[in-house]
């Protein structure tokens, strides 16, 4: 399914690009993948956040907003607009933020693989 029909409401507010589907790159590695963004001025959504961990601090271009993989694409939707809807994106550069379910909910099993996605506001 298409990040475009997964993601309504954060479609339809901000620049919501996938690094494999909307820029073509494939396998690029986590640092490449970091550059990309920064030279974009987008924030990085991954779902492997310890591996841009190190990285995040390296640029006031860009930052980090991991979301958890035991996240419903709903909740993704939902729990990411109201995120970015109460601040501007330099408010996450050269910073690692995360989206997570409460601890003591039962954790919905891992939807599909590795997201990269890279974001900015619609206004840009």
């Amino acid at each position: 399914m298409s990040p475009r029909v997964k993601f309504t409401r954060l479609n339809s507010r901000y620049d919501l690009k996938h690094i494999r589907d909307d820029f073509h790159l494939i396998g690029l590695p986590d640092p490449n993948v970091y550059d990309f963004a920064r030279r974009r001025g987008r924030l990085i959504l991954p779902f492997n956040g310890d591996d841009f961990k190190p990285l995040v601090t390296k640029s006031q271009e860009t930052g980090v907003i991991y979301l958890s993989d035991h996240l419903l694409n709903e909740k993704i939707d939902t729990k990411l607009t109201a995120l970015l809807s109460k601040s501007t994106p330099k408010t996450f550069y050269c910073k690692f933020t995360t989206i997570t379910v409460k601890p003591h909910l039962p954790m919905p099993p891992k939807q599909y693989g590795e997201m990269r996605a890279i974001i900015r506001n619609n206004t840009d």
